[in-house]
């Protein structure tokens, strides 16, 4: 499919390409606010479950937690964007993000871990809303330039997403004046992120991207039909054999992310390190996994899918070695393993990406992107939960090792796939 030549849509913009700068932006300022919002969780959300429950085993479960409540909201937004398009989807997941913001707030003011729990569930549709927006980013964008586009949503989450953990101390302090716990503090930025960037998707995102993309496509079967000399066969589909390889990739990186990220400020806490200290090291982790996405847009559009995909795996195999090795009071050690980590899930995440939006048709393209971004969400509550498990029965340098050869998978699946071609 091609979108050379602009399709008149009553009521829409008419031209693709215009249609498709003006998504871009839109998307860029929202994933700036929800960068902000996702990195509380991330940053305090296993401090706070170990200052309320004493105990470092249990640490991992609010990163399972909201993890696991992204999988739900993955569905939900999936599904609404299919029936309404990807602005009520998106819309909707980062309301609900601020909404589970809120209950955060209110469980640290009463103490209550049930609360906690129930809320960081909920605020973890604001993870899902952050990831599913790539995909609104790629659906008015030719087959060539789909990990560009993907990538250009990506990078946008840098700026929120490394400042965020970095206002930990100073939005603790603000807390504590406001009478909330200090650890919650961030809590209040996040919950005001997401709103916001609700609002700009709710009032911005016009036309819708994934609804012209669908007229788009109607005029063009339709002028097909028409003329079948003419007819554009030039895309082809990878079949099932690609929705399981890209929906693999992004499992796995997942996964070994997620479980090594969440206890490193537990690791780090318990060397002595100050809440800044990890802000500061989750922030680069942070910004590794976004800001080198536009080179790595070019490198799959240029290279392809498998070898970025296999290159990941050697990334992630690095970061897990590198945080096994390093001395416990080691920050600039700790920034660069977890750099290396948030790298190899970028090129997981968009080869990945790329892998299904070819590989998916536009009439089932968000519902089923939905399902593969709920397991994704799944695989990163499965390694959420099991980091504190294993932290507490062995130690964070066992549980990075252990990452690291999990990665290792994706080459045999990277390799089994080219040979098919």
């Amino acid at each position: 499919m091609t979108n050379a030549t602009p399709v008149a849509t009553p009521g829409l913009i008419s031209d693709p390409v215009q249609a498709q700068r003006r998504t871009l932006r839109v998307l860029v300022a929202s994933q700036i606010l929800s960068g902000a919002g996702l990195a509380a969780g991330v940053t305090v959300g296993a401090l706070l479950a170990q200052d309320m429950l004493g105990t470092t085993s249990l640490a991992g479960l609010p990163s399972a937690l909201f993890t696991a409540g992204s999988a739900l909201a993955a569905v939900t937004v999936g599904r609404i964007s299919q029936a309404r398009g990807r602005r009520p989807g998106l819309a909707t997941g980062y309301l609900t993000g601020a909404i589970g913001s809120a209950g955060v707030i209110t469980a640290a003011v009463l103490d209550n871990p049930a609360l906690l729990f129930i809320a960081l569930f909920v605020y973890g549709a604001g993870t899902a809303t952050n990831l599913q927006a790539r995909y609104a980013g790629a659906d008015l964008a030719p087959a060539g330039h789909r990990a560009r586009a993907v990538s250009t949503v990506l990078v946008a989450t840098t700026l929120g997403g490394v400042a965020g953990p970095n206002l930990a101390a100073p939005a603790g302090t603000l807390a504590e004046h406001l009478g909330i716990p200090h650890l919650a503090g961030l809590f209040v930025i996040s919950g005001a992120a997401y709103a916001l960037a609700a609002l700009v998707l709710a009032l911005w995102l016009r036309p819708d991207p994934l609804l012209l993309a669908r007229t788009i496509a109607r005029a063009e079967e339709a002028d097909a039909a028409a003329n079948p000399a003419t007819a554009d066969t030039a895309e082809t589909s990878e079949g099932r054999g690609g929705v399981v390889l890209g929906a693999l990739v992004m499992i796995l990186t997942q996964l070994v992310m997620v479980a090594i990220m969440t206890m490193t400020p537990v690791h780090m806490h318990d060397h002595g390190h100050s809440t800044a200290a990890s802000g500061l090291v989750i922030g680069i982790h942070i910004g590794a996994m976004y800001l080198p996405s536009p080179l790595t847009g070019w490198l799959v559009d240029r290279y392809g899918h498998m070898k970025i995909a296999a290159a990941s795996g050697v990334t992630l195999l690095a970061a897990g070695v590198l945080a096994a090795a390093t001395p416990g009071d080691s920050v600039a050690l700790l920034a660069l393993a977890l750099a290396l980590l948030g790298l190899g899930w970028n090129f997981g995440l968009v080869s990945g990406t790329a892998i299904i939006t070819d590989t998916v048709p536009l009439a089932t393209r968000a519902k089923t992107q939905g399902l593969v971004d709920v397991s994704i969400a799944i695989a990163g509550a499965t390694g959420g939960m099991a980091s504190g498990i294993m932290v507490a029965a062995t130690s964070y340098p066992a549980l990075a090792l252990t990452g690291g050869a999990l990665s290792l998978a994706l080459l045999p699946a990277v390799a089994a796939t080219a040979y098919r071609k």
